[in-house]
């Protein structure tokens, strides 16, 4: 049961509308999501273009997922702070701030991998 409500959870099949309902709102309202996306894909076709191996694949899948997965938790992190409080809270705020550093610091471990990965890809690392 929904806490609050009479109705039984939806199904497997809903759930997963609703997944894609908010990635969908996540994308046509926040620009960071928008970056990412463009960012991710970027790192796609040079993977492409590169040929890089299968390995290499999987670390810049993860690092795309696992950043984009950020942004969203962070996207989520405000909406919820926006709902509890409309004026100045410091505790808002540092809430706020927290999330965004997260997506900040998986971001920059993604931008290392990507690098790591591109760099060898190219030749000028073994």
């Amino acid at each position: 049961m929904i806490p609050g409500s009479e109705k039984d959870h939806p199904s497997f099949i809903r759930s997963f509308g609703y997944a894609i309902e908010g990635f969908v709102t996540a994308v046509r309202t926040e620009r960071n999501i928008k970056v990412m996306l463009a960012l991710g894909i970027a790192a796609v076709i040079a993977g492409i273009v590169l040929k890089i191996d299968l390995l290499s694949w999987c670390l810049v899948a993860l690092c795309i997922g696992m950043v984009l997965f950020a942004e969203l938790i962070n996207t989520a992190v405000e909406a919820v702070v926006d709902l509890a409080t409309t004026e100045f809270h410091p505790l808002a705020k540092r809430a706020k701030d927290i999330a965004a550093a997260s997506v900040y610091t998986l971001s920059i471990t993604a931008a290392i991998v990507g690098l790591i990965v591109f760099a060898r890809a190219l030749g000028f690392i073994a």
